[in-house]
């Protein structure tokens, strides 16, 4: 009894929490995070503050992807001096008075409440100079409210020197919202963010000047004319493939529900559209067959307003479903005109999506418009189909005349350079047709015979390969022929194997891209593309002998396969394919086996755990950016799932894996963007280098093996791929290709004995 009364009672349940009014600081920042995402929401509300003015010129500055530097200058009609004190306060608008003014909106903005969010999160500066002024006037904001330039002035608006219109700078954004600051993508990715706003502003109005370019850079990235066409515009911004591929139909609300194509909707009388609130017309670009693109490219405005309409985007996916292959996806503009009083535009905070009557009716009929272009665009649709034998695309008769003469004149050529091919058919090909047009051939010496034929069967075509993917198929082949050309594995199409360069807007991979094309050694590029593989004389090593024209060459094929790694990692950039690994082994511990196995840190006396912990530390922070540039997927838990896939049929050795990993934590330098990218790329390409790292005892069973599968790959993968793709640069020539032999000079040598 006495325990009982000394226990200690149950805690009461808490009671309601009292109900206080925010702080108007709070309300207006809570505000500002729903219309103010990133840097490309900002200038978004930016530009359609430029366009509502009247601008003709729109020029955008940006620095470090908008979030250190965001500056919009437009000549448009300017902002009052007496509006300048309540210009960033929240709901101060010229848009409207009442709420019945919403009916017949046509702005852009009508809440006022863009600037203020913005005066919110960063700080905002505006010069502006209307037509009537003698000059500009400057104000500075924080917090929506006029704020001083410098300590000890006052916060009135002060006169400056500037040109007609507005400019608006926008700096340090989201400083006083961390969380927003550190949730953002890099610098990169919101600049590409920006260019995207900017592109598509600069489609729908092809009469206004826009330029965006970065601080500090000559050549701006977006620059497009004023005066110009829809047609022109999408040409210019989104290139020629598109454009010459597009179709464009006008749809408008009538009562027989016919498509118009000839008369322009700015035709229809005022007093119908007055009488009709359901009146409508919609112009459309899009793209025919032909154009097939990984990712759907929907333009949607609606009243000159960039929205978004998930209901719009998959009636327009469904109308090329039955036109385009699966996994294609097109191209298309629109531009939907619709009464003012029809539409409510008050129903998102930053006006990405609207409502309107009849939705799904008007979907409906600018589906079917589409639809029925397409069909009768259809007789124009392109195909390439494969001959019997040949393996190409059959020709025209015009162009087989033109490719004879061309041939006439390389035989010319290979006579005047006293160079014979010998081999089967080697005559035959040529000889009947061009005898009588043919002077008489001039004798040539041994010394200078080429005696190698593409065609001629080599021993290791008789011999069983270890993987199934290097086994040569024999659908298409030519009948002649024992074994397939160096240059082309034969399992595949040689234009289906093609590796295409990924587009990027990213100035340093077009930087890195140039250096390559300026350091390449056009002789040394002539020696890979048009050279005979003789064999591997050395596997430790990595030496290899190839044979071009009379001469015998001894190359280091692994500093060749470093070179060409890289450069088809930045070929690929952002785009490539993956190597699942299944199962995914752990990233802690594949990094901890190769730094066990470096001597330089037990000798530096750094503790092991604490090397692992940071290397592993710096790549789970940044897997997000290795798995979107480089297809490098790290989960959550630590897993290695995915390695990017430089080259098909080529399978990097895994034993260098744990050294691969252990090496991006010191040796790439992750403080610089192109240095990044750069040093990065040369670890991922010396992961690829064909070395073999077993023991002598361990190559004696599946090691044997996977040596005979080694060679296959450097032999039919590596050195058709240097043919195509390897631009090498003239160090290469310093140590790494030598000459060994010349079959000219041999003879010599053979007649002085």
């Amino acid at each position: 009894m006495a325990s009982s009364t000394q226990r200690a009672s149950s805690p009461l349940p808490p009671g309601p929490r009292p109900i206080r009014r925010l702080q108007e600081s709070v309300i207006n920042r809570i505000a500002a995070g729903e219309i103010i995402h990133r840097p490309a929401s900002a200038l978004k509300e930016l530009i359609e503050n430029s366009l509502d003015a009247g601008a003709t010129s729109i020029k955008v500055t940006v620095k470090d992807g908008g979030m250190k530097l965001l500056q919009i200058q437009d000549n448009g009609c300017g902002i009052r001096k007496g509006d300048l004190p309540i210009l960033a306060e929240r709901f101060t608008t010229s848009k409207l008075s009442t709420f019945s003014d919403l009916k017949r909106l046509t702005t852009y903005g009508f809440r006022g409440e863009a600037l203020a969010s913005i005066s919110y999160v960063s700080n905002l500066t505006v010069i502006t100079k209307t037509k009537t002024d003698t000059c500009a006037w400057k104000a500075c904001y924080v917090d929506g409210s006029l704020t001083t330039a410098k300590a000890g002035t006052s916060a009135d608006p002060k006169p400056c020197a500037g040109n007609d219109g507005t400019t608006i700078t926008v700096e340090n954004l989201f400083y006083n919202t961390p969380t927003r600051l550190s949730a953002l993508r890099g610098s990169s990715e919101e600049y590409a963010r920006i260019l995207d706003v900017v592109t598509k502003y600069a489609t729908h109005n092809p009469h206004v000047s826009f330029t965006c370019k970065k601080v500090g850079t000559p050549s701006p990235d977006v620059s497009t004319p004023s005066s110009s066409t829809t047609v022109q515009a999408i040409r210019l911004l989104y290139g020629q493939t598109i454009a010459k591929e597009l179709l464009h139909v006008s749809v408008a609300s009538s009562e027989k529900g016919k498509v118009t194509s000839e008369t322009s909707p700015m035709e229809t009388s005022e007093d119908e559209e007055e009488n009709n609130e359901e009146s409508w017309n919609a112009e459309v670009h899009f793209t025919n067959a032909n154009y097939q693109a990984k990712k759907t490219t929907l333009l949607l405005f609606i009243n000159h307003r960039l929205v978004e309409s998930s209901r719009m985007k998959k009636a327009v996916e469904a109308v090329y479903n039955g036109v385009l292959a699966k996994g294609s996806s097109p191209f298309v503009y629109l531009s939907l005109q619709i009464d003012p009083r029809s539409v409510d535009v008050n129903v998102h905070p930053t006006k990405k999506e609207v409502h309107f009557l009849n939705e799904e009716a008007i979907t409906e009929r600018i589906s079917d418009a589409i639809q029925q272009s397409l069909i009768g665009q259809s007789q124009s649709r392109a195909f390439e189909y494969q001959t019997l034998l040949t393996g190409g695309i059959a020709q025209s008769a015009t162009s087989l005349k033109a490719k004879g003469k061309r041939k006439a004149q390389s035989e010319d050529e290979d006579l005047t350079e006293n160079v014979e091919v010998d081999g089967e058919g080697a005559e035959g090909d040529h000889g009947a047709g061009t005898a009588a047009s043919q002077p008489a051939k001039r004798k040539i010496y041994s010394q200078h015979k080429v005696r190698t034929s593409l065609k001629d069967r080599t021993l290791d075509s008789m011999f069983p390969v270890a993987h199934p993917s290097q086994r040569p198929s024999t659908d298409g082949a030519d009948k002649d022929s024992g074994s397939a050309s160096p240059a082309t594995p034969q399992n595949q199409n040689p234009k289906d194997r093609l590796i295409k360069e990924s587009q990027c807007f990213l100035k340093s991979i077009k930087d890195l891209r140039a250096a390559v094309v300026k350091a390449k050694h056009n002789l040394l590029s002539e020696i890979l593309t048009k050279h005979t593989f003789v064999g591997v004389v050395d596997t430790p090593r990595c030496l290899s002998l190839v044979q071009h024209n009379t001469r015998l060459y001894l190359l280091n094929h692994g500093a060749l396969a470093a070179e060409l790694f890289y450069q088809l990692g930045l070929r690929q950039f952002g785009d490539f394919s993956r190597i699942r690994l299944d199962p995914p082994p752990d990233l802690r511990t594949l990094v901890s086996l190769a730094v066990d196995t470096e001597e330089g840190v037990a000798e530096s006396g750094l503790d092991h755990d604490a090397v692992v912990d940071r290397i592993v530390e710096i790549l789970m922070d940044r897997r997000d950016m290795l798995q979107e540039y480089f297809s490098l997927g790290i989960s959550e838990e630590g897993l290695v799932e995915t390695l990017p896939m430089l080259l098909r049929d080529y399978t990097p050795n895994l034993d260098k894996l744990p050294l691969f990993l252990m090496r991006l934590g010191p040796q790439v330098d992750w403080t610089g963007e192109q240095e990044c990218f750069d040093t990065f790329l040369r670890e991922l390409a010396f992961f690829y280098v064909p070395e073999p790292l077993l023991d002598d005892e361990a190559a004696e069973g599946d090691g044997e093996k996977m040596q005979k599968a080694m060679l296959w790959q450097i032999q039919h993968i590596l050195f058709p791929a240097m043919a195509r793709y390897l631009s090498p640069p003239k160090t290469l020539l310093d140590r790494d290709v030598v000459q060994v032999a010349d079959l000219p000079e041999l003879y010599r040598v053979f007649e002085r004995c």
